[in-house]
């Protein structure tokens, strides 16, 4: 007995230095401290078609380090209602550096942000339709991808931020034409929106598109993920670096999974650790021998169970990992004293299931389950992510 504690003593010493070692090469791993963050966007109508301008902070908010931009780009891709093989794009970034005067060329030059300061940038997109074609009737949505370079400590990185900006959003619907769908027990409206993305802001798009059709002892739901990306919870995959755990736990999910690439269980692992994932994987592989599942999301936090991997979402998300959204019980609560009836955010698919993931004081969540069984909103580009649920 003994000599089987002190086996057993010495195995969990090492176990514990191992995690140790795990997190501490995760938290020192080379990144970069800088922020890219999304200012006002507007569209406007020009002889030759459209233009696209908006500006962006680079935001450095460590206290000492210095990070270089030398290089910054944006490719434009455009979504529509019909083949855009005519249209084409030009694009420019222009520098608005607060201690440097804007060159005439528009050539970025490499510039250093310092430790708890910022920069900017202008973004010009001119959207050229060939003579005769209505680009707003035919273009809706503007999907900016920004290829920029990190250089300091770490090394040289390459960054990748997407932001989308609406070329066309949908009128609300007049609440004398709203289309019910009679539920049980109740009536259900999928609500029509504009494609969301970080430059919405959440309470505004409820407002807009449920002005006129709540009234109290409703409950207004929003998915999960439409909610994630108006957060800017979203990241392209080559922004993720996999370590060697993540590629050798992700082969053990089921392959629909979003945990079952590297790329999808390292995301994960950015947000709780590798050391909460390690153990969540071998105590949820050990019980589900026994019989015991779910072990693992149970232990391995909300997000496990949230993240989107590619093909996962709507286009443009659908080539990016979607996490879940940020503090919902809050925005719940929030949103239900602002507009006057009960709030929920929602993951519901096509199979019938239908999780509550927080919602308001008071919440009728059986009323939601029932409503939302038969996935009113859709899960394909309907583009419905709000629902506002009537008891009768």
């Amino acid at each position: 007995m003994p000599l089987l504690f002190s086996l057993l003593l010495v195995f969990a010493l090492l176990f514990g230095l191992s995690l140790l070692w795990l997190e501490l090469r995760h938290r020192l791993r080379p990144s970069s401290p800088l922020q890219l963050i999304p200012g006002a966007f507007q569209v406007k109508r020009r002889a030759q078609g459209l233009e696209v301008i908006g500006e962006i902070t680079i935001r450095n908010p460590h206290p000492r380090m210095e990070v270089f931009v030398p290089e910054i780009r944006v490719q434009p891709v455009l979504l529509g209602r019909g083949d855009l093989a005519g249209i084409s794009c030009e694009s420019r970034v222009i520098a608005e550096h607060p201690d440097e005067e804007t060159r005439p060329d528009g050539y970025w030059a490499a510039y250093i942000v310092k430790g708890r300061k910022s920069t900017r940038a202008r973004l010009q997109v001119r959207v050229i339709g060939p003579a005769g074609v209505d680009l707003e009737g035919l273009v809706d949505t503007a999907w900016l991808e920004i290829f920029w370079v990190n250089y300091g400590p770490f090394g040289r990185l390459q960054r990748r931020d997407a932001i989308l900006v609406p070329i066309q959003k949908p009128e609300p619907v007049d609440p004398a034409a709203a289309s019910w769908r009679s539920g049980e027990d109740c009536r259900v409206l999928p609500v029509r929106t504009h494609l969301l993305g970080v430059l919405d802001d959440p309470r505004d798009v409820l407002e807009r598109y449920t002005n006129g059709l709540r009234r109290s002892g409703d409950v207004l739901t929003i998915g999960e993920t439409p909610l994630a990306v108006m957060q800017g919870r979203y990241h392209h995959p080559e922004t993720v670096d996999p370590s060697g755990l993540a590629r050798l736990l992700c082969r053990v999910f089921h392959p629909t999974s979003s945990l079952a690439t590297a790329c999808g269980l390292q995301s994960l692992i950015d947000i709780v650790g590798p050391a909460q994932v390690l153990v969540a994987w071998l105590a949820g592989t050990t019980l589900k021998v026994v019989g015991i599942k779910g072990v693992f999301y149970r232990l391995a936090g909300d997000q496990a169970r949230l993240i989107d991997d590619i093909t996962g979402t709507t286009p443009p998300y659908d080539q990016t990992l979607v996490l879940g959204p940020a503090d919902p019980e809050h925005f719940c609560n929030r949103m239900a004293a602002d507009l006057g009836v009960a709030v929920a955010v929602v993951d519901v698919n096509d199979l019938g299931r239908v999780k509550v993931l927080a919602s308001s004081q008071g919440c009728d969540e059986e009323l939601l389950h029932r409503a939302l069984r038969p996935n009113p909103a859709g899960n394909a580009n309907e583009r419905t992510p709000l629902v506002l649920v009537r008891p009768t």
